[in-house]
């Protein structure tokens, strides 16, 4: 699994605060940062699979993540200030201040998703 979060650094966001928000959800990633934007890089899902199990929100994850597929890549944005705190909010649209824009490539996005938001309903066979 290949994970890339980018957002913006406005003029009025502190840069470190904007660094610490993609570490929180993504503390294994390499950080890059290029005109007014940062970037995190990663293999691991982790922490962000821990978010979601904490927070009580497979089922809504699972849902964000299912509806933002195409072909081996998922995209879904979270809201900055809220990963800020160590918590993990969806997002629609353009928040004022930007949202973490995440992409998640693997060779099999629904193995992905089951590993990062896994369903909490039961099938029966």
């Amino acid at each position: 699994m290949h994970i890339i979060a980018k957002t913006t650094c406005s003029p009025t966001e502190d840069p470190e605060k904007v660094r610490q928000s993609l570490l929180n959800l993504f503390p294994e990633s390499d950080l890059e940062e290029y005109d007014g934007h940062i970037t995190a890089q990663t293999m691991s899902g982790e922490r962000l699979r821990q978010l979601i199990i904490d927070h009580h929100i497979r089922d809504t994850a699972r849902s964000i993540m299912l509806h933002g597929r195409s072909g081996n890549t998922i995209r879904f944005k979270l809201n900055k200030q809220v990963a800020y705190i160590n918590k993990i909010s969806f997002v629609e649209g353009n928040p004022a201040l930007g949202a973490i824009d995440v992409k998640i490539e693997n060779d099999d996005v629904d193995v992905a998703i089951d590993y990062l938001a896994e369903s909490t309903v039961e099938v029966e066979e």
